[in-house]
């Protein structure tokens, strides 16, 4: 691959990233070049959410929407980005998910919505298609995408890091100037050669990080590659403590976490222990299986601790029928029966895994960071929404709402690129091909240290002892990096030591329990709390 030139590039393309491309794609002189790594581009976090996404109900108002975010984000959700969710949320559904990519949401016999009710939201507005919304979502937006002449997808693609001035610019005057970003080095996956793609903007839309994490319900891909090459040229990162476990991923040996969605709650499923005893009320006696995600994972996780369980149990077949079972959740049948396991006639077994990342990019209300011509969007972004604990299918929304809202702020701007005389190609540092045998050790020890010592239930002792071990394995893996030939395996590995570590610096320094930062040696705390990170 060459290196090429575009108006606007947009690294990843689950929900947050395709709405940007398509809003752009509405200006026929605007160029837009979407970058995956995957090479079947529904690949992504945003194609693995099951549950739905949040609209307007039928007893609702935004109001109460935005209660409901608040009340979930543990007081650190930023009241103005929950307004804005609620007041330009649902429209955005009818206007793009429906009307422009054609997503059919489920409806009842008269043709109306069905909402689902998830946990923590006081009245029934989640639209879902079935339980494979996300996937539903990405492919309505891709294929609405590939109709536009002026969107270009680069598919096994792996961008490598950000093109941003001071740092990158050979003109040491340059350091007195704003710092700004013209775009990324991006690896060609199959031709394993590193080019340069200059953009008057560059938009972020990596997704999350749940694979620093033993047990995570996210996909491979999920690495926290944005996080980390933001991180590094210095762009400003929050809140990265707040890191939110899924209460429930099928558990059965030799097999992956396969999230089992928030809506089977919200239909009346049961968590028992494995003698057949329920046991939320015990912990939230007003919302019992429909409390926050982060007080259900820690019920659970306290479940397991005490008693020696390996496992609890999800009964959705003792309070629903089988018919109802097999067409509401058709993917967690179709999971289930691939482990074994028959939902429509017994228990889930299920565990807690990370699941999603409420901190990120800091950005404003149109998705800019504080560098001039980059935007973040999705999960990797921190817009203030989640807070201390997201509030359930609030994710796909909040991807939808920054990314139409960054490709709306980028319409109207005027910047130009800068000239390829201007960006110096990459320099490859090592010729030695990358061992699979070390890059797969490093990964599993960064994955058992940040579960067992950065996980559900914290303190002082277990984040210091990550702290060094993670320190060590930093330099270890920085050093292989700068002898290899770089391939999507190594760029992986080093942006995930990055991003345990930028998670256990920011645990470590915030001493306070709040949300999905549990600290067993800190009491809670009521006053707003965050943290931040510039390298």
């Amino acid at each position: 691959m060459t290196d090429l030139t575009t108006d606007t590039l947009i690294i990843g393309c689950g929900i947050a990233g395709a709405a940007a491309a398509l809003r752009l794609s509405d200006d026929p002189n605007h160029h837009v070049t979407v970058i995956t790594r995957a090479s079947d581009a529904t690949y992504s976090n945003s194609s693995w959410a099951q549950g739905g996404i949040v609209t307007r109900g039928l007893d609702d108002s935004p109001e109460l929407l935005v209660e409901d975010v608040l009340r979930a984000g543990a007081g650190l959700s930023l009241p103005r980005a929950a307004r804005l969710l609620a007041e330009e949320g649902p429209r955005l559904v009818r206007e793009v998910l429906i009307e422009r990519c054609g997503v059919r949401f489920d409806r009842d016999p008269g043709g109306e919505l069905v909402y689902g009710l998830e946990a923590a939201h006081s009245v029934r507005r989640i639209v879902h298609v079935g339980d494979k919304t996300g996937e539903a979502i990405v492919r309505g937006l891709l294929d609405t995408l590939a109709e536009r002449p002026n969107v270009s997808l680069l598919k096994h693609h792996t961008a490598v890091d950000l093109i941003t001035f001071p740092h990158h610019s050979p003109d040491p005057l340059d350091v007195y100037e704003p710092e700004a970003c013209h775009g990324a080095y991006v690896l060609d996956r199959d031709s394993s050669e590193i080019f340069r793609v200059v953009a008057r903007h560059t938009v972020l839309a990596t997704g999350g990080l749940g694979q620093a994490f033993k047990h995570t319900t996210n996909p491979p891909g999920s690495r926290g590659d944005g996080l980390a090459m933001a991180w590094r040229a210095n762009v400003r990162v929050i809140n990265s403590e707040y890191v939110q476990f899924h209460p429930t991923a099928i558990s059965v040996q030799g097999a992956p976490n396969v999230l089992v969605s928030e809506a089977v709650r919200g239909e009346g499923a049961v968590l028992l222990s494995p003698d057949g005893e329920p046991f939320m009320h015990k912990y939230s006696p007003e919302w019992k299986e429909l409390a926050p995600r982060d007080v259900v994972a820690r019920a659970i996780h306290m479940e397991m601790l005490e008693k020696g369980y390996h496992h609890v149990h999800l009964d959705i077949a003792s309070v629903r029928p089988t018919q109802f079972i097999r067409d509401r959740f058709p993917a967690l049948v179709e999971n289930c029966m691939r482990f074994g396991i028959d939902p429509t006639r017994e228990p889930i077994p299920v565990v807690p895994a990370a699941h999603y990342f409420c901190g990120g990019v800091l950005v404003d209300d149109w998705g800019r960071t504080n560098f001039d011509g980059l935007y973040a969007v999705g999960e990797v972004s921190c817009t203030g929404l989640h807070g201390a604990n997201r509030l359930a299918s609030t994710s796909l929304l909040e991807g939808l709402v920054w990314g139409d809202r960054a490709a709306r702020h980028i319409l109207t701007s005027t910047r130009q690129s800068i000239p390829f005389d201007r960006v110096p190609a990459w320099l490859h540092l090592g010729d030695l091909i990358p061992d699979p045998a070390l890059v797969e050790g490093d990964l599993t020890t960064i994955r058992n240290i940040m579960w067992h010592y950065v996980g559900l239930i914290r303190t002082e002792e277990r984040l210091s002892r990550a702290d060094r071990e993670l320190r060590h394995l930093f330099h270890e893996i920085e050093g292989f990096y700068r002898t290899a030939r770089l391939n999507d395996a190594m760029i992986g590995l080093r942006n995930l030591i990055q991003v345990a570590r930028i998670i256990t610096f920011s645990a470590r320094r915030n001493r306070n329990s709040r949300g999905t930062h549990y600290r067993a040696d800190a009491p809670p705390v009521d006053l707003p709390v965050g943290t931040l990170i510039a390298r």
